[in-house]
């Protein structure tokens, strides 16, 4: 018997030994596999990340060691996670890409081009805005800690506590790489500090006991069951979250406050990119990274001016059959936008009336797309309104992928800052592009691909995903989901939108136009409500060349369907075409026109 336990025990040994000599040649050198390299990247950028690790949920529980902690923003930390970019495209090469077998050639190619997009901007490390009316740590912080960070056992409850004591720590580091960017003369647009104040200044205007943070929490606390948790638990444990929004969160904040109170003098304008060291090169490389194409901002800029033009008479001719002939395609779209019959009620009422009808026409959808899908995602999507304390400079509408875990949804928010930016007719493509069939189909897909490396899962490219997204309000329309004229109309708004981006993103960073030449273009063109159209402009100048993703990314893919169509003739299949497109992962666009290539040929020979 001793024998045998010495055996055993040895035999342990040994495969403890050979576990950690593999993990050490695996992590700290080259791997022996390429596919180890693929989850040696992930994990390296994972681990850095414990907000992304808690948005996922692909660990199991027992490897937790990072729900209680935040992503280190410090500039010291930017500079090694440049440091692993580097590193890691240039074990990429070393490997024998010619060996890899089609689909390993693909993985290796959409990793190469990510990875050397992201070294080739080291040379503007810094020219981004990371506190702005958008996003940044003064929203985004508290949207995760509202939205994904998991509040159903005590434990979670407690990492929750943890974590908002962390705020202070995670808003001085941002405000070091603040104080960089202003060294550099990267200075924020005027407009942009004055709202990032508001927003800051308002978010810590009510007592902690009616903040987000602690009100979001007492509702995922009141779902746990009294079983699972005593009554003195429950209110030890809201003490500790108002004791920390109180002694730690508000704090963070005005130190922030103080921080872009001092920022403001330096903000003499709303410049562009152009205003920037070197901003010419920054905007081209900004404009290669979302487009995914080497195409120049002049080019995408007259690309903008024709398709304006071309959507211009098909909006034109629906306005001129309801009897509307005079004015700007503006004027005449807002006319039918302050329609009564095309508002719900500005009331708390009508604001949830107006989310249901979201819910239902998402729903319609989803049991109607047989004929073009056949590969769906498990996980389902819901409809939640977008929170107060960022309506006033969020989007009309976004969405949030649910976690791999399916423990949460995707989740589609929709702007209930102003009822009168949502009529009737304009909600079918919303929902389309933000849900079903358009984000949630392609995130959720490529988060359920089995049998591909995990950065293919989950690695992002601006003109694939709102390509996509854009695609499918014009693939919905061609379904017959647009009967109502005024719905297509509603849905030729928001592409003349797109068509809009391309030529004000363009003008706004390459062009010298200034922030009101913008806004007037915009509102000429699309129809949209002036609130809406400042929102997306002053988005623009925070975001450079983002907006140029949607318009450049659709025309690429009904490009690609168009020609799969002519090459298959009888053979083309709408289905398998989308599953080409979806099942790969997100894609820069040189690489899905070489999957959609490669399946035409497949088809053809079949």
């Amino acid at each position: 018997m001793k024998r045998l336990l010495k055996v055993l025990l040895w035999t342990f040994v040994v495969f403890v030994v050979a576990i950690g000599g593999l993990f050490v040649h695996v992590w700290y050198f080259k791997p022996a596999r390429i596919d180890w390299f693929y989850g040696r990247v992930f994990a390296k950028f994972a681990v850095r990340n414990p907000e992304m690790l808690s948005s996922m949920r692909v660990l199991p529980p027992w490897a937790d060691f990072y729900s209680d902690d935040f992503a280190d923003a410090s500039l010291a930390e930017e500079k090694r996670a440049m440091d692993l970019l580097k590193e890691s495209l240039a074990t990429l090469k070393s490997y024998d890409r010619e060996s890899l077998t089609s689909d390993g050639k693909l993985s290796y190619d959409v990793l190469e081009y990510f990875l050397r997009i992201q070294v080739e901007g080291e040379a503007f490390a810094g020219y981004e805005f990371p506190v702005n009316q958008m996003q940044g740590i003064q929203s985004a912080l508290a949207d995760f800690m509202t939205d994904q960070h998991p509040v159903a056992s005590e434990s979670e409850a407690r990492d929750y506590v943890t974590r908002l004591t962390k705020f202070p720590l995670k808003f001085d580091q941002v405000i070091e790489g603040l104080a960089l960017r202003e060294q550099k003369a990267v200075i924020p647009p005027r407009f942009t500090v004055e709202k990032v104040l508001t927003q800051m200044r308002g978010f810590i205007e009510k007592p902690a006991k009616e903040n987000t943070l602690y009100t979001t929490f007492k509702d995922k606390l009141d779902k746990i069951p009294a079983e699972a948790m005593s009554t003195a638990t429950r209110e030890e444990l809201l003490g500790q979250v108002e004791k920390a929004i109180q002694d730690s969160v508000f704090p963070a904040y005005r130190k922030m406050i103080a921080h872009y109170e001092g920022v403001l003098p330096k903000a003499e304008g709303n410049y562009g990119a152009w205003h920037l060291p070197n901003g010419e090169a920054y905007y081209a490389w900004c404009v290669r990274q979302h487009t995914t194409t080497t195409m120049t901002p002049d080019e995408i800029h007259q690309i903008g001016l024709s398709e304006v033009a071309r959507i211009s008479g098909e909006m034109n001719a629906i306005l001129v059959d309801r009897g509307m002939s005079e004015g700007t395609i503006g004027d005449r779209v807002r006319m039918l936008t302050n329609a009564p019959e095309q508002l719900f009620p500005n009331t708390p009422e009508g604001k949830q009336e107006l989310l249901a009808h979201f819910q239902a026409i998402i729903d319609d959808i989803n049991g109607k797309l047989d004929s073009a899908f056949d590969v769906r995602p498990k996980l389902g999507v819901e409809v939640k309104p977008v929170p107060e304390y960022a309506q006033a400079t969020a989007p009309g509408a976004y969405y949030q992928p649910g976690s791999f875990d399916g423990s949460r949804p995707g989740q589609f928010y929709a702007n209930l800052r102003n009822v009168a930016e949502m009529p009737k007719f304009t909600m079918r493509t919303l929902a389309y592009h933000e849900a079903i069939p358009g984000h949630h189909f392609q995130i959720a897909i490529a988060q359920e691909l089995q049998g591909v490396p995990f950065f293919r899962r989950v690695l992002p490219f601006t003109a694939y995903s709102e390509g996509w997204a854009l695609y499918t309000e014009r693939l919905a329309y061609e379904m017959g989901f647009h009967k109502d004229p005024l719905d297509n109309l509603g849905r030729l708004r928001d592409e003349m939108m797109r068509a809009v981006r391309l030529v004000v993103d363009t003008g706004i960073h390459s062009k010298q136009w200034t922030r009101e030449q913008a806004i007037a273009y915009m509102l000429e063109n699309t129809g949209m409500v002036e609130t809406d159209v400042v929102a997306e402009i002053e988005r623009y100048f925070v975001m450079p060349g983002q907006a140029l993703g949607y318009k450049v990314g659709m025309i690429k893919m009904l490009d690609l369907r168009e020609k799969a169509r002519k090459e298959l003739g009888e053979k083309f299949d709408i289905k398998q075409f989308h599953n080409q497109v979806l099942t790969h992962g997100a894609l820069p666009m040189v690489l899905l026109e070489r999957v959609i290539d490669d399946w035409i040929a497949a088809t053809k020979k079949a």
